[in-house]
């Protein structure tokens, strides 16, 4: 499986920008989309308070599916069933079940309420996903588990630790999915299983083996012992499904002009080396970590900033995917993947693509890089070494509303014509990410990268004119 994951807890794109998507990624080597909907479902009745205002309709959802059946991509839906799940318990109505009271980001396990809720979220999600033979529960960076009152008492009961309280809540889960989905495999991360001792992980294999149409939770649990303690060890077949899948690791990297976010190892090159040498370390780790993670078209947790828009993520995607693919990033892995965008050239070390580039989205790949290159240095050079704006047209001056025309005319005109340049530039970037963003989006796009910069340059028009 080569899953490209649709993270949609921030810039979720229209359903007409996923029709021209999805036959690039096939074209690329992706067989499958993992979809994580957070708010972006159109939950009904109780749950109906977690859309967002701009959530996909049911027909949206059917209309995925069909894309994806179109190109071969298989439709992995993502629920989160521990941990990122502030789009719930942001909620009043839910704030009862956060493991701690203060913090919205995980799951309490130990309120019937919260299984029950889990088990409403998945059957709406799973039952508009009837052709999907995987559902993947997340389960990853559960944070504060273990610090609220009633996980300090259970393990003061139980004498046991956070990793046994985890894996008890893992197999609740499992066991309703096993219960009411028979023959519907589970995926999740892998990252919260990893600080789990081996003691606890066998621990796990006293569980009665399930009859069949019963609970197949402990058999899940039991199979991960011989996969989780040592990379070097070849994966334990597992006769229910279950399957880990490796989150990314945390290496230091430079930071680079791919995506601007505060993981720049996500991003390529740097992310194509990790790859490589992954693919470099045996079948393991290809079969562990086939689903390489990056951010592009999200963010990190539902109250941060955005990370980088989709397109301007393709160049990257498409070099991962390709190298996947084929076993390696080789110069005809490199050719491909040239063709498939439409560019001449490309440069890892610099991260840069020379040419007009021919894929969806490519016109926002472009001037973004205008923005992000250009529109910031542009206006601190008029604002800070224009000696004329410095010396005759201070902050003072535009505050007391004083100054010499003789003077403000010499730097006027090119201000002038500067500022009305990025407008026009502005207004085109806007249409373009409306054709393929919902209007939140495009709004909090251009006040993160545009407003702080040309906020000023607008300011200083108006105090000249």
């Amino acid at each position: 499986m080569r899953l490209v994951h649709l993270d949609l807890k921030g810039a979720a794109p229209r359903v007409s920008y996923l029709e021209q998507l999805f036959p690039l990624l096939s074209q690329l080597g992706a067989n499958g989309i993992l979809i994580e909907y957070e708010d972006m479902f159109p939950f009904k009745g109780e749950l109906e308070i977690l859309k967002s205002p701009y959530a996909y309709s049911e027909e949206d959802i059917e209309r995925i599916q069909q894309l994806a059946e179109l190109h071969k991509l298989e439709v992995v839906p993502l629920v989160q069933t521990f941990g990122h799940v502030e789009f719930v318990l942001k909620h009043e109505k839910y704030q009862h079940l956060r493991e701690v009271e203060r913090f919205p980001n995980s799951f309490n396990p130990h309120v019937p309420d919260t299984l029950a809720l889990l088990q409403s979220i998945l059957s709406q999600v799973i039952e508009k996903h009837r052709r999907s033979t995987w559902i993947h529960i997340g389960a990853d960076e559960v944070f504060h588990l273990g610090e609220g009152m009633d996980s300090k008492n259970w393990m003061s009961r139980n004498k046991g630790d956070t990793g046994t309280m985890y894996l008890r809540h893992i197999k609740e889960v499992l066991g309703f999915l096993a219960a009411q989905y028979w023959g519907l495999r589970a995926l999740m991360w892998d990252d919260m299983l990893r600080k789990i001792s081996v003691g606890a992980l066998r621990g796990e294999r006293r569980g009665t083996a399930p009859e069949p149409g019963g609970s197949a939770a402990p058999v899940c649990v039991a199979a991960l012992a011989g996969v989780v303690p040592s990379a070097r060890q070849e994966p334990v077949p597992n006769p229910v499904g279950t399957r880990l899948l490796g989150e990314h690791e945390e290496p230091q990297a430079p930071s680079c002009r791919w995506h601007r976010c505060p993981r720049p190892h996500a991003c390529s090159p740097h992310r194509v080396r990790d790859s490589k040498a992954r693919l470099a370390r045996g079948p393991h780790w290809q079969w562990h970590e086939r689903q390489r993670c990056g951010w592009p078209p999200c963010r990190y947790d539902h109250y941060s900033v955005l990370c980088e828009l989709l397109p301007v993520g393709i160049p990257s995607l498409a070099i991962c995917l390709q190298t996947l693919a084929n076993g390696g990033f080789t110069e005809e892995t490199k050719r491909k993947v040239l063709d498939a965008l439409g560019f001449q050239s490309m440069e890892l070390d610099q991260s840069t693509c020379e040419g007009r580039g021919a894929f969806p989205g490519a016109e926002i790949y472009h001037m973004v890089q205008q923005v992000r290159g250009h529109l910031k240095e542009s206006v601190l050079k008029a604002l800070e070494e224009e000696s004329a704006i410095k010396g005759w047209f201070s902050p003072y001056h535009r505050k007391h509303q004083f100054g010499n025309p003789r003077n403000l005319e010499s730097f006027g005109s090119k201000v002038l014509k500067l500022h009305e340049d990025w407008e026009s530039f502005v207004s085109d970037l806007h249409a373009h990410l409306e054709r393929v963003y919902f209007p939140d989006t495009v709004e909090e796009w251009m006040e993160e990268n545009v407003n702080p910069y040309l906020d000023q340059l607008r300011d200083l028009v108006r105090d000249y004119r």
